[in-house]
């Protein structure tokens, strides 16, 4: 039996404390806040999308970064294995659009309470409001295999640390394990203010960039604005970098105070932001189901009906009030003008802009209203079956602290219940 330290009582944390605690090991779990699973309770609006109902294959093509370290542990424990665990620990669990797992009472607070029964039942001690200051180490002799030893010569000695105790505000507690799952930078609110990189980067290991990953985009100028609220489905959006498409996805997106969100700019934004975004080109087909000959064909029959109007007035079926003038402007046609003055020109321009309405971004929004954090402890220092550390013996890391992300859906908090169990059940 092994003194386990999980640092972090979020998704990642609460599924090591139980993983470790039921095989018998004495587990502790630090948590800073007064309460565990404070970034649960806002998962999915509230609600927490806590997996989805996919194969392991489907999975990971919704992971942007980190697929084949995933690849392991999302096999050992896939989404069909923590679906299994909920319901087998009493929580009444529903399937929605998108295969997206949600509790049936719509609380998040639930998938909570869940977690927290298994680890009581399994064991594990809670602390609650103490903030972990250090991971202490020591070193220990370790001999390097083999080839030296086969062939007669002094073996090369290497000095590996080892984890001993987890210091915090309010006392030590000597262990043989500490397990990292102090979640990323997002939503700092929620605890979240990046200790776990610290701990990885005193300990000698690398941090990825750390980035924002699905969040809104802020646009250039002020045309949004006026747009604000306006939500927009059935549409696609495409991004560019140079001439090479590197995303295109139908969905909804939303217009806001600052430029765009909604879930296919979410995802997007995970895709770009390791590029120079004010570079990018992205546009957004508001037909994606009609072709040009047949949207033309949709304008001139709309044209013909509203003839004696003036354009603005005539693309009331076609268009959201809102969306016109945006609309118009970049089709370079006054809102005033007559429907039966229009050239041809004048129209093929807006049938361009209705199938690549042009977006100029700026920049990503910040971690306080990011989802996720791309970026992170990197993978190739950590061993993807155990989540240990290849540098400091008994130090392990699990869940966002890792440089894995992935896109909407519930695919997040499932990596981190997956690396968490790995993490926890692992412990020798």
């Amino acid at each position: 039996m092994s003194k386990v330290c999980i640092i972090g009582g979020g998704a990642a944390g609460l599924m090591a404390a139980y993983a470790a605690a039921k095989n018998g090991n004495e587990v502790i779990l630090i948590e800073k806040n007064e309460k565990l699973g404070k970034k649960i309770y806002i998962t999915g609006k509230g609600r927490c999308n806590f997996t989805n109902d996919c194969s392991v294959e489907n999975f990971l093509s919704n992971v942007v970064r980190g697929e084949k370290f995933l690849r392991g542990v999302l096999y050992s424990f896939p989404p069909e294995k923590v679906m299994d665990f909920f319901e087998n620990n009493g929580l009444n669990i529903k399937i929605e659009r998108g295969n997206r797992v949600f509790p049936v009472s719509d609380h998040a607070s639930d998938v909570t309470k869940t977690l927290e029964k298994a680890c009581k039942n399994s064991g594990v001690t809670v602390k609650l409001n103490e903030t972990v200051t250090e991971i202490e180490t020591s070193t220990m002799p370790s001999i390097g295999i083999t080839a030296d030893i086969q062939q007669g010569c002094t073996p090369d000695i290497t000095i590996m640390p080892r984890v001993v105790a987890v210091h915090t505000d309010k006392g030590v507690y000597p262990c043989d394990y500490a397990i990292v799952a102090t979640g990323g930078l997002s939503y700092p609110t929620t605890g979240s203010t990046g200790d776990g990189y610290r701990f990885a980067e005193k300990m000698g290991h690398s941090v990825v960039e750390l980035k924002s990953g699905l969040c809104g985009i802020n646009l250039q100028g002020d045309f949004f604005k006026d747009l604000q609220g306006l939500a927009l489905k059935n549409v696609s959006i495409t991004a560019k970098n140079g001439g090479k498409v590197i995303y295109n996805a139908f969905g909804e997106m939303l217009f806001t105070h600052f430029g765009v969100s909604g879930p296919i700019v979410l995802s997007l934004s995970s895709l770009i932001n390791r590029l120079s975004i004010p570079s990018l080109t992205i546009t957004i087909d508001l037909k994606p189901a009609l072709d040009e000959q047949t949207l033309d064909k949709r304008i001139l029959k709309d044209f013909e009906k509203y003839q004696n109007r003036q354009i603005k007035g005539a693309l009331c079926e076609l268009l959201p009030s809102k969306l016109i003038p945006y609309v118009l402007k970049v089709s370079g046609i006054a809102e005033t003008k007559l429907v039966n003055v229009l050239t041809k020109e004048e129209r093929l321009s807006l049938l361009k802009a209705l199938k690549a309405l042009p977006l100029k971004a700026r920049s990503l929004r910040g971690f306080e209203e990011a989802i996720i954090t791309s970026g992170g402890v990197s993978l190739s220092e950590i061993n993807p079956k155990t989540m240990e550390s290849k540098r400091v013996s008994g130090l392990k890391f699990c869940g966002e602290v890792l440089d894995v992300d992935a896109f909407t859906g519930g695919f997040n908090m499932q990596i981190a219940f997956s690396t968490g169990y790995a993490a926890g059940n692992t412990v020798q």
